[in-house]
């Protein structure tokens, strides 16, 4: 009855459908017309009324979290399917007032090319809009409600079991090549990261997230960007990690064949949370997130749908075999351009970066965005803070290359000191080493650094007064140091895609 009651209300509103494995949404201009589909499939059963009642009511409650203006109520839908009418609002916890034959679920409808997704097609997909993304996201798992200690959101089983499930899937839809290659390496590293899943729990960082943040579940409202349609069907598929929930995001970029978009999303939100020691798991739940799509793709394809989007078990298995890591250290004074240059460089080397500004403010419990000015007493630029920011780098730096991530260490790196530090580690990891010198004139680095004070948008507090301390004691990088040193000169032409493929290319450690 639900696809003739469909059909219905398509021509008496005179609305668009769009039709996925699991529901329709009718568009009549104004509003978005969600119905579930009463379907039964291996990983969610609505084939009972009374049950995709409740999780209408879910998802109304759950997509409020982040899209509070586009989630408006849930409508019974009475009558009968030759004369449909819709009821009244459910309440929580009240009957309905007439017998249902369906129910609805009314969200204000987007204006169309909102969704990341179309943004994207079109070649409209701004980096500072994922930026905007991530940074909400960071908050939002931030406050979300954590899993209990003793429940088993988060457990290596819970983790592991729905990848066994899509393994099952796939294989069962003709890809036995393909997860014969994924199954071993899957299971290789359960193994391995069983102890940090354990760990991460504790730590708090599961929570109540999304589930699936896609490119076509996000969306630009105005000034804002948000997501919107999380799971509500299987609360393990929402109790994840938060790692685990951006990797969708990350991986459909990286499907999409925006690494540099991928990059850009993923350190901002790295910024913003804190979460860089996390990155170990990162690669397990970006396989993870390809094997969702591949398997979805072919679910579609059942019900009659053409796949035209990218390969994503090809992705799964390009994840497994990345290119080896390596480290590069910036050097240079406040204002010589190492936090610009290094960010072009991220979204070109598919890097992490590791911003000292970030790290230092983290070690009083501030944000990227904070001002420490009122907050530290002392200031967070003396001595002792620089050492303690320059050790916790070579920690979240030696965590993220054994995970097998090229990183980039953003610092000042005056002293010889520092830099043998790291340059010690990557020998120690076997992996090669490299330092970006950046470079302007005086009056260039001292104009930039009033401007990114006045405009207050930049992590670095460094006033004119920090870079006149470092100007003081700067010295040259030694002869030695030279061989494996890549130079820009900010105030000149560079291309962030040739320092990518200088340093990707170079073998020096």
């Amino acid at each position: 009855m639900s696809s003739e009651l469909v059909q219905h209300l398509q021509r008496e509103w005179q609305a668009r459908l769009i039709e996925t494995h699991i529901s329709w949404v009718l568009l009549d201009g104004t509003h978005a017309w969600k119905i579930k589909k009463p379907v039964k499939l291996f990983f969610l059963d609505f084939s009972e009324l009374a049950v995709r009642r409740e999780l209408c009511m879910q998802e109304l409650w759950l997509n409020r979290r982040l899209a509070p203006d586009l989630y408006l109520d849930v409508r019974p839908v009475v009558g009968s399917a030759q004369a449909p009418r819709l009821g009244k609002a459910l309440r929580p916890g009240l009957p309905d007032e007439e017998p249902a034959i369906e129910y609805v679920l009314q969200m204000k409808q987007f204006e169309p090319g909102a969704l990341l997704s179309e943004r994207l097609a079109a070649g409209r997909l701004e980096g500072a809009q994922l930026e905007r993304l991530a940074r909400r996201l960071a908050v939002f798992h931030q406050t979300a409600d954590m899993a209990e200690p003793d429940s088993d959101w988060g457990s290596p089983a819970q983790i592991t079991q729905p990848v066994e499930n899509l393994l099952d899937g796939l294989a069962a839809h003709g890809c036995d090549s393909a997860c014969a290659r994924l199954r071993p390496w899957l299971h290789a590293q359960a193994v391995q990261l069983h102890g940090t899943w354990l760990l991460r729990k504790t730590q708090g960082r599961i929570v109540e997230g999304h589930g699936d943040l896609h490119l076509a579940n996000a969306v630009v409202l105005g000034e804002e960007v948000t997501a919107f349609d999380c799971i509500e069907f299987d609360p393990a598929l929402r109790w994840i990690d938060g790692l685990n929930d951006i990797a969708f995001m990350v991986m459909d970029l990286l499907a999409h064949a925006r690494a540099d978009l991928a990059w850009r999303f993923l350190n901002s939100y790295l910024d913003e949370r804190g979460d860089h020691a996390g990155l170990p798991v990162l690669r397990y739940y970006l396989v993870y997130r390809a094997m969702v799509r591949a398997l979805v793709a072919r679910l579609r394809a059942d019900q009659g749908a053409q796949d035209q989007g990218p390969d994503y078990l090809a992705l799964a298995l390009r994840l497994i075999e990345p290119p080896a890591p390596r480290l590069l250290i910036t050097h240079g004074v406040s204002g010589s351009g190492k936090s610009f240059v290094s960010g072009q460089l991220l979204e070109q080397a598919d890097a992490i970066r590791l911003r000292a500004d970030v790290v230092r403010k983290r070690l009083f419990g501030l944000g990227p965005g904070a001002v420490s000015s009122g907050q530290v007493a002392g200031g967070i630029y003396d001595a002792q803070t620089t050492e303690a920011t320059y050790a916790r780098l070579r920690k979240l730096a030696q965590g993220a290359l054994a995970a097998g991530w090229p990183v980039i260490v953003d610092a000042t790196f005056l002293h010889e000191a520092d830099r043998a530090r790291f340059h010690a580690l990557a020998q120690e990891l076997g992996v090669p080493f490299h330092i970006l010198h950046c470079q302007a004139p005086h009056a260039v680095l001292c104009e930039r650094i009033v401007a990114r004070r006045t405009q207050g948008h930049d992590a670095s507090e460094a006033d004119l007064a920090v870079l006149q301390a470092q100007l003081a004691q700067a010295l040259p990088l030694l002869d030695s140091e030279r061989a494996h040193t890549l130079v820009v000169d900010a105030t000149q032409p560079w291309s962030a895609q040739a320092l990518a493929a200088q340093w990707l290319a170079a073998t020096a450690s």
